[in-house]
């Protein structure tokens, strides 16, 4: 017996206002690593086998709630909407992490190069492909929603990406940063796809699957509400501690915030836009095309802070890029889904 359909979620008012939170974060972290540097760097130094051992803690605490909500058993309903799910397929896997790389070297490497801290170039072309690498799990569910995208194709889209990352996300990165001359520690970058994907998708679905057996869906559900603000807490903390080791470069450069931006900007929306119009080529209906485009574009940030964390340093550019990725994801994701909705009458009018 297939599972219940869960409630559409809605942006929560944590949620909605991501952006101001994460924003707080980062002058709240600035200013306590001025305050507090011992601490900081005391908690920088935590490492076990070059893995960050807060980080790790936090990590899991920030993904496991989210992969809770993933049913396995929505991979059997792939089919019903192949051409939806091979348009997004082929945008986060063959198109985002290409494109990314060479919007990182065009931008960072080229144009904004004499901006930048010289020493930092090729780490933050890193982070910028480490964020593009991985399609989002968890707040797509949310950007579906806004968009009256078709629940079990979103489901279905996300269990299979999740699959697909297990055994694709080492190999795009490390193929991507050796093609950007910068060295990949083959190591430390698997240990990061154990650590944060194949341990908390196993403990998520060993959990989930005992939910549901004992509690069943609204048990489930239950759980979801209590982690939801342990999993958003979790990602601040991060930021916090991200900022108080970044603070005295941030302060120095604080225009390399906005230049890391801009890559990312033009990326999301190149790639919700490919989506959206492969979707309408291919005939497929506008609540397949809705989601496609947003799963398309935007990005598991979690999973690239963590990973630029653990393969580059918590000081490094790297985990800087990851963390612009953080602070534009939620208006940017929201303007996308106002483009889509309002767009709606001229993608059914070829659609038709």
């Amino acid at each position: 017996m297939s599972e219940p359909t869960p409630p559409a979620p809605v942006l929560g008012f944590f949620e909605r206002y991501l952006t101001l939170w994460v924003a707080l974060c980062m002058a709240g972290g600035i200013a306590l690593g001025q305050l507090m540097p011992p601490l900081f760097h005391a908690l920088g130094d935590a490492t076990l086998a070059h893995v960050n051992l807060p980080i790790a803690v936090l990590v899991w605490l920030m993904v496991i709630p989210m992969l809770l909500k993933i049913d396995p058993a929505a991979l059997k309903q792939v089919g019903a909407h192949w051409r939806g799910i091979a348009a997004t397929l082929g945008v986060n896997w063959l198109v985002k992490p290409f494109s990314m790389a060479l919007l990182g070297a065009l931008f960072i490497g080229h144009l904004f190069r004499p901006l930048l801290p010289t020493g930092q170039i090729d780490s933050y072309i890193a982070g910028l492909i480490i964020l593009a690498a991985a399609p989002c799990t968890a707040m797509v569910f949310v950007w579906s929603n806004l968009v009256e995208g078709e629940p079990h194709f979103t489901l279905s889209q996300v269990a299979l990406n999740d699959s697909i990352m297990i055994f694709a996300f080492a190999p795009s990165v490390a193929l991507l940063l050796g093609l950007s001359s910068i060295t990949v520690p083959w190591s430390t970058l698997v240990l990061s796809v154990v650590l944060y994907i194949v341990v908390p998708v196993a403990v998520a679905q060993l959990w989930r699957r005992a939910m549901l057996e004992h509690g069943g869906a609204a048990a489930l559900q239950r759980v979801l509400r209590a982690l939801g603000p342990i999993s958003l807490a979790a990602l601040l903390l991060t930021l916090v501690l991200l900022f108080g080791l970044q603070g005295t470069e941030i302060v120095r450069q604080p225009v390399v915030i906005l230049l890391l931006a801009i890559p990312i900007l033009i990326q999301v929306y190149f790639n919700a836009g490919l989506a959206y119009l492969v979707n309408r080529q291919l005939g497929e209906a506008w609540c397949i095309a809705g989601p496609s485009a947003l799963i398309g574009a935007s990005n598991f940030f979690e999973l690239a802070v963590a990973t630029a964390i653990a393969l580059f340093g918590f000081q490094s550019g790297a985990a800087l890029a990851t963390v612009v990725g953080v602070l534009v994801e939620v208006p940017v994701m929201l303007s996308v889904a106002a483009i889509i909705r309002r767009s709606r009458r001229w993608y059914e009018r070829g659609h038709a």
